[in-house]
């Protein structure tokens, strides 16, 4: 029973959505880095929000995971164009 607690926990914590794309290692990496920086926006917003955070705080933190996924996206070298269709 603990096991599917736990399980549940995770779950809610840290939820993750299908991948629905092109498959490409890469991409699945990159979704997964996206998934994770929205996660975490969303905890910044609510400890804003809740005043736990002040608002520069919280611009400042989000610009950094920002920057993050942006630097994931290059080093994975994924284009801005969307792929040509046939």
């Amino acid at each position: 029973m603990e096991n599917s607690d736990r399980v549940d926990k995770e779950n809610l914590l840290y939820p993750r959505s299908r991948y629905y794309g092109e498959f490409k290692p890469e991409n699945l990496v990159f979704n997964a880095n996206l998934q994770e920086f929205a996660h975490k926006v969303g905890y910044i917003v609510n400890l804003q929000t809740s005043g736990k955070l002040t608002s520069e705080d919280a611009y400042r933190q989000i610009q950094g995971l920002w920057k993050n996924l942006k630097h994931s996206k290059k080093e994975l070298g994924i284009n801005d164009e969307p792929p040509a269709q046939s």
